[in-house]
Formats: C-alpha cells, structure tokens, sequence
C-alpha cells in the first residue's frame, strides 16, 4: 500500500513540474511574471522532494520492518511472543522532513543493548552455526547500512550481509602482566634465576579474525604476545570449521584442541592468572596452543564430547625459533613429526537455578614423539632420536625460570596422561579440581615414567552475575555484568567482583629408588597456594590481583638443587573484544 502511495506522489510531483513549464514560456513577455513563476516553481520543487525524501525514508523502515518479521526464525519468534523484541538501528541515506514524525519510540526505549548476562568475549574465534549467527546479529548492537549489518554480535566487532551468510568479525585479548616475586632468593649454591622483584609481560596480545560464508567459518588468530617474554609474535590459530551439523563444530588446521576443565575455558575467564601446572603440563603433551588438529566437538545441555587427532606446533619444525617460541621451541633437524590424540567427555546431571554439577574425564596422547636426528645437518642424517621433557613455572608468567622440572627423558616412545574432572556450582559459590597421572613409555630398556599432578580452586562472586555453565564449552565461564551494572559511581554499580582461591600439586619425581640411574627422574614436587581478587567493571575488562605462595622441593634444575620456597604478587589488566 505504501509503495502505491509513493508511486502516486512521484508521478503526481511529475506531471505537476511537466505543467507548470509550459506556463512560464508562455508568459515569456512579462519577465516580472516569469521571475516569479520560476521562483514559486524552485520553492514547489523544494518542497516536493523533502516529501519525497520523507516518503523514501518511511517506506525504507516499512520494507525493513517487513523483511525483518518475514526472515524472523523460531527462536526469533519465541523471543516475540515472550515481550521480549530485539533492539535495532536503521540508517538509510537521504534527507529527511525534520517537521514529519513517523512514531518512533522515546529515545530511552531505542538505547542498545547487548544480548545475555555480560560474561567476557573469548579469546578465540567465535565459532557459531549460521543460524546462531544470524540470531546473534539480530539481537545485539547492530546498524544497517547499504544492505550491510555493522554491529556487535557477542560484544565482537563483525560487518556482515543482510542475511549474515558473509560476515568479518575482529577481536581483541589482551592480557598485560606485572608484578615481581619477594623472599624467593637462591640458597647457598643456586642459581638466581629470572626472579624479578618488578618486572611486566604482555602475556597475550591476540587479535581473533573470524571469516564466515554460511556454515563455514575460517578463524586466525595472530598472538604478539606468544611468549613467557615480550618480542616474540606467534600463531594461536589458523583453522577452518563447518558448523553445519546440530550442536556440533568441525575443525582442521591449528588449533588449540579442549582438554580437561581448564583448558576447555577461554584464558578471558580463568580464576587466577595461570592455568593449574597440571592441567599446563597434560593439555601440552598433544594439545596446547596453534596445535595440528583434526576432530570435532559436540554438545547439548547435559553432555559435551570432544576428540581430535594431532600433529606438530606451529613452527615446531622452525630452526629460527629453537627455545624462543611460547609453544616449546623449534628444531630444524625433525625428521618425523609427533603424532597424537586427545579426547575428552563431560556430564552435567544437575542443572538449576541454583546448582550446577559437572563431571568429566580428559585422555591425552602422543603415541608417536618427534624423532630428531642428532646432527643439525639433518639431510645427511641416517637416524633420530625420542625423547621428551616437562618443567612447570609457579604459576606466575613473567619470564621467571623453571624450578620443578625433569629435564631430557631420552628413548621416551609415547607419552599419555588421563584423569577425572569435577565441578559443582551452588549459586554464587563455585568450587572444581582436576586430577592427572602422566604416564612415559620409554625403550631401551629403560623403565617407563610416571608423573601426577592436581588442584582446587574455588570462587565466590561477591557482586554481579556469578560464574555460570557454559554447554558449548563444557567448562564455566567468568562473572558477568549486565549492561544496567556496569561501573558507574554515580548509580552506584560497580559491576562484578570475586574472590578465588586455589591449590596446586604437580610432582615430576619418578623412579626415584631404582638402582639404574637413567631410570631415576627428580623432577621435584611444587605446591603452590594462590588467592584473589577480580574486579569486572563491565563484560569487556578486567582488573586481575593475585597472591602466590610456592614451595618445591630439589630437582636437577641450576636454580633449585637444595629446594625453593618463595612469593609473588601479579597484577593484570585485561581487555577482551
């Protein structure tokens, strides 16, 4: 109806033009009349296309309008019926009548939102199904331009087609560390050590591209903060996904593949600076960062699965990158790459307002080390060598050295770990622990290894939406804060905070009572006690304060040979997008 109407007025506004020319030549004799004439015909012509600008602009918000509620999905749909309507934002070129009001609703109704409860971006590419997708950027912050959709999705920047198939989105993690550590000097004989007293690290700096065209997605993610030191730039991700199927994410290229609770969380969203050692240490032996990956996951409400076949790091077979690179550092003399697997299951049996109860299990496989021949000139090689290694730092990433550490375990032919994974959540009180055994089959006759590790952790929201169960991860996110919460001292909000704790085992002693001294390992044994505090103005930062205390016993490290107690105090600030 509105398009006949707007015909009407423009062929109106054409025949009445067309009549009124003839007129003037006309009256060509009477040049006062013909001024006239043509000064009534530009003020007629004025204001017949402000109309007609207005008329466009009113039948642009009809047809969006229309197209909106004929592309609405079921979800769409419920989300109508429930009262609860998106908020959106249409720009269309062309002046506008300012004297012509069309209804639109008070300013403080069109304010926009962003979707859910405030929870932090991931520090990955989003990786979504289209369907999701398109739900997504009809729901949070979007604005149409020349049939585009520039919006917010998830709190991420994304420009996408009307219809989403196409569409950029760009994020941010950036994670910056400072602090030191005090009381944590060497005993008589020891080496010092990277113990700064003051000291700063950016400890991520990722920028997350994701490329979609419907179901397939391409996520790459560059890291200029790939290392326990500032300089270094590194991959965190470059793979391809289809998203096609229910509930369930294909991936293959690098990856950082879920293993165990922890590993499964976004870094946006961990209750202290680092990541338990034992869970550092197992999601390492196959999985980790920018790892070759092939597999997929799967979710629904009550149960999550994930399984992936693997290879080598990102540069691992890089010479250049020999101890330099945050992913273990490279070798130019490989001569076969590692293979492994990993897989990981997880229930949820309680599921309520108030109670969520997780459990798990998480097995990790490298059935066959990278072999490396002995020699840096690897082309006039005849033969390799296996073996690995495992050191964790005390839990504080700043560029110190290792003080539990095994060092080389030679004739090392496959490396695997597994274990139990539990978490329970009572309202604002979350509390979950993880435990490991890390086996290493070694030749030559040499005995196998054994390692084992675990933790706790607990945290309390003391204000703000507390950590929930995310399905599509299987882990639980961080606090959240609401739009109507974020830090604002004048309304007195102040947006999330949190107190956490955690304990933290790990001990790499193996064999130590066997008579063959190559079968003895003194890795030593580190405990380490973390408490904090994290503040969360709003979804998109962070403020991080964390307490350490750490006790490990000799191993063969230069800077624990007698045993090292210590302390450290970090601070980090965190922005996501």
């Amino acid at each position: 109806m509105r398009c006949k109407i707007v015909a009407s007025s423009l062929a109106f506004a054409s025949l009445l033009m067309s009549g009124a020319a003839p007129a003037a030549v006309a009256s060509s004799s009477d040049d006062a009349q013909i001024r006239a004439l043509r000064l009534e015909m530009a003020q007629m012509r004025k204001e017949m296309m402000g109309q007609i600008s207005t008329l466009k602009v009113r039948l642009a918000h009809s047809e969006a309008s229309a197209h909106k509620q004929g592309h609405m999905g079921r979800g769409d749909m419920q989300t109508a019926e429930s009262g609860v309507h998106p908020s959106r934002r249409q720009i269309v070129a062309g002046a506008t009548d300012p004297r012509v009001q069309f209804a639109e609703p008070a300013p403080g109704a069109t304010r926009i939102r962003l979707n859910g409860a405030g929870t932090p971006t991931s520090d990955r590419g989003d990786v979504m199904d289209w369907k999701s997708f398109r739900h997504a950027t009809i729901n949070d912050e979007n604005v149409h331009v020349g049939g585009m959709i520039v919006g917010f999705p998830k709190g991420r920047f994304t420009v996408a087609t009307e219809d989403a198939a196409y569409a950029l989105s760009i994020g941010l993690a950036f994670h910056e560390d400072f602090g030191g550590f005090f009381n944590s000097g060497p005993r008589h004989g020891e080496g010092r050590g990277a113990f700064n007293s003051f000291t700063s690290n950016m400890r991520r700096l990722r920028i997350p591209f994701t490329f979609r065209y419907k179901n397939f997605v391409a996520a790459v993610t560059p890291d200029f903060g790939a290392n326990h030191n500032d300089g270094y730039v590194g991959l965190y991700e470059g793979n391809l996904n289809y998203t096609g199927l229910r509930n369930t994410i294909l991936t293959v290229g690098y990856f950082q593949p879920r293993v165990t609770e922890e590993d499964s969380e976004s870094s946006n969203d961990f209750f202290t600076l680092e990541r338990p050692s034992i869970t550092d240490m197992v999601r390492n032996i196959a999985a980790g960062d920018a790892r070759f990956s092939v597999g997929a996951l799967h979710y629904e409400k009550r149960w999550w699965v994930a399984g992936y076949f693997t290879g080598q790091e990102w540069g691992h077979r890089n010479a250049s990158d020999v101890s330099s690179t945050y992913y273990g550092g490279g070798s130019g003399t490989t001569m076969d790459s590692q293979t492994g697997a990993t897989l990981r299951v997880a229930g949820r049996p309680v599921a309520t307002k108030d109670w969520d109860v997780h459990m798990g299990a998480s097995g990790i496989t490298a059935f066959r080390l990278a072999c490396n021949a002995a020699s840096s000139t690897s082309g006039t090689a005849t033969s390799c060598t296996r073996s690995t290694s495992f050191g964790q730092r005390p839990e504080f990433d700043i560029g110190e050295a290792n003080l539990a550490a095994t060092g080389a375990i030679a004739s090392a032919k496959q490396v695997w770990a597994a274990g139990p994974e539990l978490g329970v959540r009572w309202n604002r009180l979350l509390m979950k622990g993880e435990y490991y055994h890390v086996g290493v089959q070694r030749e030559n006759g040499l005995k196998n290894a054994g390692f084992q590790g675990w933790y706790g952790s607990a945290a309390y929201t003391l204000f703000g939406t507390p950590r929930l169960y995310s399905e599509k991860m299987g882990a639980f996110t961080a606090p959240g804060v609401k739009e109507n919460e974020e830090f604002n001292p004048a309304l007195n909000h102040w947006g999330a905070l949190e107190v956490v704790g955690h304990y933290s085992v790990i001990d790499l002693n193996s064999n130590l009572n066997d008579r063959n001294s190559k079968n003895v390992i003194r890795g030593g044994q580190q405990t380490v006690w973390t408490g904090g505090l994290n503040w969360y103005p709003n979804r998109h930062f962070r403020i991080m304060l964390d307490y350490s205390h750490f006790i490990v016993s000799r191993s063969e490290q230069a800077t624990n040979t007698a045993g090292r107690t210590g302390n450290s105090v970090a601070v980090r600030v965190q922005a996501g997008f």
